[in-house]
Formats: structure tokens, C-alpha cells, sequence
């Protein structure tokens, strides 16, 4: 009964979308409508409206970090152990992907994956985010240095812990975010995949809150 209720409250906290709620607070288009029609970070940084990009990375970081932080830390006094925390990470991320607040149609999982790595150890989470860093500097693609992080983060945490339950919770939650990016591999391998910075012309009116999908 326990982990039912962790699984059924991360999965809510996952599935309030930041980037809706902060594009609506700020009278920016609905990310869903332009660019990538992703929810998340990057695409509303399309608009041009970093701070709204911010607000929205964070967002959505944060609330990865916030039910996996707190079932790692207070759990066991409440019968809670290390499938909890498991659980939490995979209920929460599932909650991004398929938010039941936006008719299951949600972000790409990326900024809330790592607000989860860090909840579950920040060195594991600093690694990850570094490589994502790291790949997005030199090649300015946001999707290929999620597809390359998604790649390391389960070998950073089979290294630095070996194999345990939540080890499977990552490998899960990678093999789940480059799925969720098929659409940006196809685009990658045919040269077509857009840039960090690249402005659209669908984004030019998303700043002005009209729809400018094609």
C-alpha cells in the first residue's frame, strides 16, 4: 500500500507541465502549438523568453527531485526502503511523459530526469547533467546531449554503486527518454535536426501568444 501511494503522488507531481503553466503565466503561446510541440525547456526557449526557458527547466527539475528526495530521506520512517525510492523515480518521470493533467501528452523527460539523478545522488546527477553540458556545448544539439546522456547516467551509477534496484529505475528512465526522442534521431541522422538558439519562424509568434503552428 505504501508504494501505491508513492507511485500515485509522484506520479501527479510529475504530471504538472512547467512549461504550460509558465508560457500561460507569461503570455507566451502554448509550447504544445509551435516549434517541437514539446513541452519542455527548449522549446520554449523558441519563443526567445529565456527567463520563461529558466523557469520551466527548473520547474520541472525540480518537481523530479522533489518526491525521489524525499522518499530517499524520510521513506524509512514510514516502512518506506530503496524500491520506494525506485518507484518514486519511474512514477515521477512517467508523470512528465504522460501527465494526466494534459490528456497524457507531456515533455521528453529530460530536465526532470535529472532532477531525479541528483535526488538520488548529486554526484551521480552532476556527472550527467556535465555530459549533457558538455555534448550541447560542442555540438549545440539539445536532443543528441540527451541521447548521450541517457546513455551515461546508467553507467556513472553501475560504476559508482553497482547494480541495485534503482540502478533498473535508471536504466528504465533512459531506455524510456531515447524513445521519446525516435522523432529527433531520425531528424539527427538526415541532417535536419534544429540547433540551441535556432529561431523558427513558428516561434516568432509565440512570443505574442498567437498560435504559429504549421
Amino acid at each position: 500500500m505504501e508504494n501505491l501511494i508513492v507511485a500515485v503522488v509522484a506520479y501527479l507531481i510529475g504530471s504538472v507541465s512547467f512549461a504550460v503553466i509558465v508560457s500561460a503565466a507569461m503570455g507566451l503561446a502554448d509550447p504544445r502549438s509551435y516549434g517541437s510541440g514539446n513541452p519542455g525547456a527548449t522549446n520554449v526557449l523558441r519563443t526567445g523568453n529565456r527567463k520563461a526557458a529558466v523557469l520551466t527547466l527548473i520547474g520541472d527539475a525540480l518537481k523530479g527531485w522533489v518526491p525521489v528526495w524525499f522518499v530517499d530521506h524520510f521513506g524509512a520512517r514510514y516502512g518506506l526502503d530503496e524500491t520506494s525510492v525506485a518507484i518514486a523515480a519511474i512514477a515521477v518521470f512517467l508523470g512528465h511523459l504522460y501527465p494526466v493533467f494534459f490528456r497524457f501528452k507531456g515533455g521528453k523527460g529530460v530536465a526532470t530526469a535529472a532532477g531525479v539523478l541528483l535526488a538520488i545522488n548529486p554526484v551521480l546527477g552532476i556527472a550527467t547533467v556535465l555530459t549533457w553540458l558538455i555534448v550541447a556545448f560542442f555540438t549545440r544539439y539539445s536532443s543528441l546531449a540527451a541521447i548521450c546522456a541517457a546513455i551515461f547516467a546508467p553507467l556513472f551509477d553501475g560504476f559508482l554503486f553497482g547494480a541495485n534496484v534503482v540502478a533498473l529505475a535508471i536504466v528504465a528512465m533512459s531506455a524510456l527518454l531515447i524513445w521519446r526522442h525516435r522523432g529527433n534521431i531520425a531528424k539527427l541522422v538526415a541532417g535536419q535536426e534544429s540547433r540551441i538558439g535556432d529561431k523558427k519562424k513558428q516561434a516568432e509568434g509565440a512570443a505574442g501568444g498567437a498560435d504559429p503552428k504549421r
